[in-house]
């Protein structure tokens, strides 16, 4: 495997005057020379770069660094940058990019129904990548600004996905990295029964979640945030599945 392909976070020295400082933005394509000429030239902009040539190391990067932004290639060794979209998405709502080799317009179509922002297509120009990454950034901040997205509510908790604070009743509540990212998940799908395996999908980035230590998580979660944790009304089980969120209102 090449280094290109496992490379880790670059911080770029000096932002852009259009965007903000340290904007972190995740680059996914499996050939090595595109890779580079891409964090190259985002580096060059003053973004933060992530990069990473296979779906795995994209889904691995995205939960460990979550940026603000992708730009996923949608043939990918390990699995393909459709099912990496998928995976992201259960963890955040970032703007995506998708490059294609493919030209026909079915393609395009399919790639913005999946949830893409901005589909380009093989060969560009990364001068061309890099504009529309910033056009796509715009339009994202000023969605920021119409809407109070940053913050979730579900009953009595709300939970400020910016500032990664969870509030019960109001009341300021401590809890970890790990159950904050399975919080942030559950209340992104209220309703919604979510697997074993896509919760684990989603806090993978971690490192210390399994699926012998997911249960772990959740009960101490569930022991901050819940008036009985024994019986709990937010976080239920589901049995034989996994775990979902409601609103008990």
């Amino acid at each position: 495997m090449h280094d290109t392909e496992r490379l880790r976070l670059v911080v770029g020295t000096a932002p852009a005057p259009e965007v903000a400082a340290a904007r972190k933005v995740l680059v996914v394509d499996d050939e090595p020379e595109l890779l580079e000429a891409l964090c190259t030239y985002l580096r060059d902009e003053g973004f933060a770069v992530l990069c990473a040539g296979d779906g795995p190391a994209a889904v691995e990067q995205f939960g460990e660094h979550l940026p603000d932004l992708v730009i996923l290639d949608i043939n990918l060794p390990g699995f393909s940058g459709t099912e990496v979209l998928r995976r992201i998405r259960l963890v955040r709502d970032v703007p995506v990019i998708l490059l294609s080799a493919r030209v026909h317009e079915v393609d395009r179509v399919v790639g913005l129904e999946l949830g893409a922002d901005d589909y380009v297509v093989k060969p560009f120009s990364p001068r061309e990548v890099v504009a529309r990454v910033k056009s796509v950034l715009r339009r994202a901040e000023r969605g920021e600004r119409r809407s109070s997205w940053k913050e979730r509510r579900v009953g009595a908790i709300s939970i400020d996905t910016v500032a990664h604070e969870v509030h019960v009743n109001g009341k300021p509540v401590t809890v970890t990295p790990t159950q904050f990212r399975i919080l942030d998940v559950l209340s992104s799908h209220v309703g919604q029964t979510l697997t074993r395996d896509q919760l684990l999908a989603c806090v993978s980035g971690e490192g210390d979640v399994f699926d012998r230590t997911l249960d772990r998580h959740i009960a101490n979660l569930r022991a901050r945030i819940e008036p009985d944790p024994a019986n709990p009304r937010h976080i239920l089980t589901v049995f034989g599945v996994g775990y979902k969120m409601v609103d008990p209102a």
